[in-house]
């Protein structure tokens, strides 16, 4: 077996022991959570809550997602789209073709925006 083929297969086990460990941890939550909501008296389990032997600080998020362009479209509507600045936060992302096929008189100026840096390389290995 090759060194290549020694790594791949210890970063498939090392995957497959973390998809475990996540999924453990997670289920050992979602336990903790119903414990905390039904000792609270009210179902709600957010807080900091102290053991004998552990001190247990729980914080819940909403996650939001928001379709810009119906937004867009409901803010016109009603009236309403100089608000859109101040309750939103906008995120310019690259369309990385239309960059590339754009005119260098327009990608060049706006160069000076954008920062690159090298991210880190996802791997995807199956076993054979």
């Amino acid at each position: 077996m090759s060194d290549i083929d020694k790594l791949c297969a210890e970063w498939l086990r090392a995957k497959e022991e973390e998809a475990l460990a996540v999924a453990k941890r997670r289920g050992l939550e979602d336990e903790l959570h119903e414990l905390l909501a039904n000792a609270s008296g009210n179902g709600d389990a957010q807080g900091t809550r102290a053991t004998a032997k552990h001190k247990i600080r729980v914080t819940e998020r909403l996650n939001r997602r928001i379709d810009a362009d119906l937004l867009q479209e409901i803010a016109a509507e009603h009236g309403v789209t100089e608000h859109l600045g101040s309750l939103f936060r906008w995120k310019p992302e690259l369309n990385v073709k239309a960059w590339s096929q754009a005119d260098a008189s327009i990608t060049l100026p706006l160069s000076g925006a954008i920062t690159t840096k090298p991210g880190r390389p996802s791997f995807s290995i199956e076993e054979l």
